[in-house]
């Protein structure tokens, strides 16, 4: 390059250079963003999917039924078999108390912790061995009011009965609460595909929960639905 006056021209860098050299970086943050994203969901369905397998039934203070739907106090086939599943849990043992959870849907004459409370006396178990909470309307409500009651008896101790896909988040929202908690699954009766479904999007409120807390992944949830 050829002086002029004695003195070399500034060199000054185009600035188009340095869009595209931002641009590439912006990029490699993303891509290292979106893999770290990727194995921590990756991750957090093996958990999910590993607790959906794993019957962790252990002598315990009290058996925890999650509800589920019920048709003017008759249980849904789904909380049928988290009944059934604790009805056998208490016949081997396991606990000396069922706690029934689950509160009233709007139009509903019976709450789902009602339902399940009357096929288990129709079933044999006796009502002293009973407890109900009645007012929760998600999972979170259903053990948070449990867990003041059953601390309060100090019974702290137990296990959590709800369908497989579902292990993973109740025991962790049990811990959270207090309750020194294991999950025993009921029988499934999804399908492959709608399993695997009920899985992923385990998987996905896992990863959120983890982060904000279950708490107010619920209230979010609720705040969507109502909107």
């Amino acid at each position: 390059m050829t002086d002029v006056g004695g003195f070399a021209p500034e060199f000054k860098p185009r600035p188009r250079r340095r869009r595209f050299g931002r641009l590439r970086t912006l990029v490699r943050v993303g891509l290292v963003l979106l893999a770290l994203l990727l194995v921590y969901m990756g991750g957090t369905f093996v958990q999910v999917y590993r607790a959906s397998r794993h019957d962790g039934a252990v002598p315990a203070d009290a058996i925890i039924v999650l509800g589920a739907a019920q048709y003017d106090g008759r249980p849904s086939p789904v909380l049928q078999d988290r009944l059934d599943h604790a009805l056998a849990l208490y016949r081997i043992d396991i606990a000396d108390h069922i706690v029934l959870t689950g509160g009233r849907q709007e139009g509903d004459r019976f709450t789902e912790a009602t339902a399940g409370y009357n096929y288990l006396r129709q079933h044999g178990v006796p009502d002293e061995a009973l407890l109900k909470e009645v007012d929760g309307t998600n999972t979170w409500e259903s053990l948070a009011a449990s867990a003041r009651f059953l601390i309060e008896r100090d019974l702290t101790q137990v296990v959590l009965v709800t369908d497989g896909y579902h292990a993973k988040r109740v025991g962790a929202i049990a811990d959270d609460l207090g309750l020194d908690a294991s999950v025993s699954p009921s029988d499934s009766r999804l399908s492959n595909a709608s399993e695997l479904r009920h899985l992923l999007r385990e998987t996905i409120a896992v990863s959120i929960g983890r982060v904000i807390g279950y708490d107010r992944l619920f209230r979010i949830d609720a705040a969507v639905n109502d909107g």
